[in-house]
């Protein structure tokens, strides 16, 4: 196990930095409101706890007991990942006589096997099925060792009452009447497992909070990736960023019509609603805060809604401004040549991550696989979440050169994004492969470098062939984009197989990127401030 310099070591690979929000303009009741989020977010963390492992509760009571600097480094360490292994160091333990990182987390029995989970599922009838798969349920065994389903809200029901209760405080401080509705129909959801209405509510949400609590990614489901994790974002709308980020929700469409796969397999339809926010964050906690940080996310997963109003695409801008300036320009300085490095910018790196986040919501999202019609999540099982990051990334590049094409963006900042990427790529792959973001783009970074799109100079660094590129990014998004609409798990798993890993030309890079953080390590001052100035415990409110 490591020992204290070691961990201390692993920490620093996280660069504190200080996450803090305007809120000058807020009244007073809507900063009460706000107030009380943070604190129903906390408890996220929590059910957070319990869902990646069984044993994480228990084991966090023996550190916090641990007063010794060893102590206290492995108990800093545990709630960075939010549990006892590193997840930048493929899920390694740092703290001894812990089990390997269990891959079906904590939704299913510890003593069963993915195999004998699949098999109980394909033999159950279809409504039973899709209650056992859904993602608001946990399997367990009954006393006599059968499996059972058990909804979330039995198993949580006492945290997420509590939890229930503040949103329901902070509906009824706020005067912004979206807002309230949606805190109103979360809390109930919350307590029944019924996400739907709620969802819908958050579609909707206006005016300057902007809230995302409750059960939404599944990626420490790595067996099926199909049992929800609790998180939190609670922020605030950058309402001037917002509005110059709007016009890309009107070319949705237009992106779908032209994207680089047969033309059956596109949608002549997209939901009707894509909202994009652009905010600043207050607090994250649970999946929204374990190892390293979202920068953005494209919500909800309920199919319906996003058939019915499209999905949210919010862009957490503070985030996305830290990382950028303690790790990618820093990075971007070693990995890529002289002339490559002078066009990477934040303004690139953001707009891709919109884009990012935008392609979630396009392409297929069903696929007939023996002759039944199922989401692409399902019908990938274990291989989406990797699969369908590197879709987002790729066909990110691909429509950025299509609006670029249309004029609706700028010529020069279509330049700039494939060189950004480049120095990005190395970002997201030092969160290890093990993960499904890095993985993605270990996909991504070796295919572009076989079709000759990215090159290797003799001294080690890399710098973006201009003339391959776009047919580069072109290729490989039609083989992704194929795969998700034929619902190929074989050809997933090969390509991830083949490509998601990391090759002697990029681990010697790595290398020189070792004093450099992987990311940041957020201290949530205004969450801070707002609990001394609002906790629910105030004298006089």
């Amino acid at each position: 196990m490591p020992d204290l310099d070691r961990l201390k070591a692993m920490s620093e690979r996280f660069s504190p930095v200080e996450i803090s929000a305007d809120l000058s303009a807020l009244p007073e009741g809507e900063r009460r409101a706000l107030a009380r989020l943070v604190e129903a977010a906390k408890i996220m963390d929590s059910l957070f706890l319990r869902q990646v492992w069984a044993g994480n509760e228990t084991l966090l009571l023996d550190l916090l007991r641990d007063g010794t600097p060893l102590g206290k480094a492995r108990l800093d360490h545990f709630l960075l990942n939010k549990g006892p292994w590193s997840r930048l160091d493929h899920n390694e333990s740092f703290i001894a006589g812990v089990p390997s990182k269990p891959a079906g987390a904590g939704f299913y029995p510890a003593d069963s096997t993915r195999e004998e989970v699949e098999a109980w599922l394909r033999a159950l009838p279809p409504g039973e099925a899709s209650e056992a798969r859904g993602f608001f349920s946990l399997i367990r065994r009954a006393p006599g060792g059968a499996f059972v389903v058990v909804p979330y809200s039995l198993e949580y029901q006492g945290e997420l009452a509590l939890c229930a209760g503040l949103i329901r405080e902070a509906a009824a401080l706020t005067d912004e009447p979206t807002l309230g509705a949606f805190l109103e129909k979360r809390a109930q959801a919350l307590l029944d497992d019924d996400y739907y209405a709620s969802d819908l509510a958050w579609m909707e949400i206006e005016g300057a909070i902007e809230p995302t609590i409750g059960p939404y990614e599944v990626y420490e489901d790595e067996w099926f990736n199909a049992k929800a994790a609790f998180e939190a974002f609670i922020a605030v709308r950058d309402m001037e960023e917002t509005r110059k980020l709007g016009r890309l929700g009107a070319e949705l469409q237009e992106i779908e019509n032209h994207l680089p796969i047969d033309s059956r397999y596109r949608n002549p339809k997209i939901g009707a609603m894509a909202p994009i926010r652009v905010v600043n964050l207050v607090f994250a906690s649970g999946d929204g805060n374990r190892g390293v940080q979202t920068a953005a996310f494209n919500l909800p997963n309920d199919e319906r809604v996003i058939r019915e109003k499209g999905a949210k695409r919010v862009m957490l801008r503070n985030v996305q401004q830290a990382k950028f300036d303690r790790v990618l320009a820093p990075i971007a300085a070693v990995v890529l040549s002289p002339d490559d490095g002078r066009r990477v910018c934040f303004e690139a790196f953001f707009t891709h991550t919109v884009l990012h986040e935008l392609m979630h919501g396009l392409g297929p999202h069903r696929a007939v696989v023996d002759g039944e019609e199922i989401s692409v999540r399902q019908a990938l099982s274990d291989a989406y979440s990797a699969i369908e990051e590197a879709k987002a990334d790729i066909s990110g590049l691909f429509a950025l050169g299509h609006l670029a094409d249309k004029g609706v963006l700028d010529r020069g900042l279509e330049e700039s994004v494939y060189h950004t990427f480049l120095a990005s790529a190395f970002r997201s792959i030092r969160f290890g492969v093990n993960e499904a973001h890095g993985r993605g783009v270990a996909v991504q970074l070796n295919f572009l470098l076989d079709c000759g799109a990215f090159e290797v100079a003799a001294d080690g660094t890399f710098r973006v062939n201009r003339a391959g590129i776009r047919d580069g990014v072109r290729t490989l998004a039609h083989e992704i984009l194929t795969i998700e609409a034929e619902g190929n798990r074989a050809g997933a798993r090969e390509l991830l197989g083949r490509l998601g890993v990391i090759r002697p030309e990029v681990g010697r890079m790595l290398d020189r990127l070792k004093s450099i953080p992987v990311d940041v390590a957020p201290d949530f001052v205004t969450a801070r401030l707002l609990a001394a100035d609002y906790g629910p415990r105030r004298p006089g409110e």
